[in-house]
C-alpha cells in the first residue's frame, strides 16, 4: 500500500496506549475507529476523549472547530468487524502476550481489506513471532509508540525480515504525517531501540536499589539531576506500568533464558502485590494522596 491509500485507520486495544495511539491520528485528520474486547474499557475511552479534547481547547491547544472534527473522525465502536472492516492500517494495542496477539492477528487478517497493512504496537516482541498467523506477512511490522502517545514524538518502525519495503516506507511516511518522528529499524531485535537503552539503566537502578546503595528517590535524583533525564527510572516505571515492566521481562527471559534479562527481584515484587504504579495509586511512590 502507498501513503496516499492509507486514508483509515483502525486501534485494537482501548487501553492507555491504544486510545492516545487513535485520538492522535483523528487529531491529525484520518478516519479512526478504536474497539477493545472489554465494554467498560471502551466507555472509559469515550468519556476520556471528550475530556482530553476539552482540556486541549480550555489551554488553546485545539480549537474547538478542530476538537470537534477530531471527534467526529474518532468512532469507538465494540465490534472488531466494525472498527477493521474497512481498514487501511490496524494498529494493535492489547496486552503484552504472544498467543494473545497472534489470536488478533488471526482473526483481523480474515477482518480487515486484503490492502490493509497490520501493525503491531508491541515494545518487545518483534513481529515476525506473529506475522505467520496470517496470510499477509508482508504487510505486517512493529509500529511502535511511546506512552504518553499523544506527548513522544518518538515512534519506531520495526521491519522484519518478512516485511516488504514497500510496508516498512509507507509506515514511516505515516509517522511523519502524523506529526512525529520515525526511527527505521532495518532489522529486528528484541526491545528495539529505545527500550534496549531504557532498560538497561533500569537494570542497573533495580541492582542499586536491591543491594541497599541508595533509596529509589536517590537513583531517580541522580538520573535527572546528573543525567539530565526528564524523569528517573523508577519514577518512569511508575508512569508507564510495572506490569508492563515486568510482563516485557518476563517475555524477553523466556525467550532468551539469559540469567541478565530476569524480571529483576523489586519489579516482580511490585508486579505481584498489584502495586503497578500510577494506574493502581501505588507503585515505588505513592499516588493515593
Amino acid at each position: 500500500m502507498k501513503i496516499d491509500e492509507l486514508k483509515r485507520v483502525c486501534v485494537v486495544g482501548a487501553g492507555t496506549m491504544g486510545r492516545q495511539i487513535a485520538l492522535h491520528n483523528a487529531i491529525h485528520g484520518y478516519e479512526t475507529t478504536l474497539t477493545d474486547a472489554s465494554p467498560a474499557v471502551l466507555e472509559n475511552a469515550e468519556t476520556w476523549k471528550r475530556e482530553y479534547l476539552a482540556g486541549r481547547v480550555a489551554k488553546g491547544r485545539l480549537t474547538q472547530e478542530q476538537a470537534d472534527a477530531a471527534a467526529a473522525r474518532l468512532r469507538i465502536v465494540n465490534s472488531l468487524e466494525e472498527a477493521a472492516g474497512d481498514a487501511d492500517l490496524v494498529i494493535e494495542a492489547v496486552i503484552e502476550k504472544l498467543d494473545v496477539k497472534r489470536e488478533v492477528f488471526a482473526q483481523l487478517d480474515r477482518i480487515a481489506p486484503p490492502r490493509a497493512i497490520l501493525a503491531t504496537n508491541s515494545s518487545t516482541i518483534v513481529s515476525s513471532k506473529i506475522a505467520d498467523a496470517t496470510e499477509r506477512p508482508s504487510q505486517v511490522a512493529n509500529l511502535h509508540y511511546f506512552n504518553p502517545a499523544l506527548v513522544m514524538q518518538l515512534v519506531e518502525v520495526v521491519q522484519g525480515p518478512h516485511t516488504s519495503d514497500e510496508t516498512a516506507e509507507t509506515l514511516v511516511e505515516f509517522v511523519r504525517r502524523t506529526g512525529k518522528v520515525p526511527i527505521h529499524l532495518k532489522k529486528e531485535i528484541s526491545g528495539f531501540v529505545a527500550n534496549r537503552l531504557l532498560h538497561a539503566l533500569a537494570r542497573e537502578a533495580c541492582f542499586l536499589l536491591e543491594n541497599g546503595i541508595a533509596t529509589h528517590e536517590e537513583i531517580d535524583l541522580a538520573a535527572e539531576k546528573a543525567l539530565g533525564h526528564p524523569m528517573g527510572p523508577f519514577r518512569l516505571m511508575d508512569n508507564n506500568g510495572i506490569d508492563v515492566a515486568y510482563l516485557v521481562r518476563k517475555q524477553r527471559f523466556e525467550e532468551t533464558g539469559r540469567e541478565e534479562d530476569r524480571p529483576p527481584r523489586v519489579i516482580e515484587e511490585k508486579y505481584l502485590k498489584g502495586e503497578w504504579g500510577r494506574k493502581t495509586g501505588k507503585g515505588f511512590y505513592d499516588y493515593r494522596q
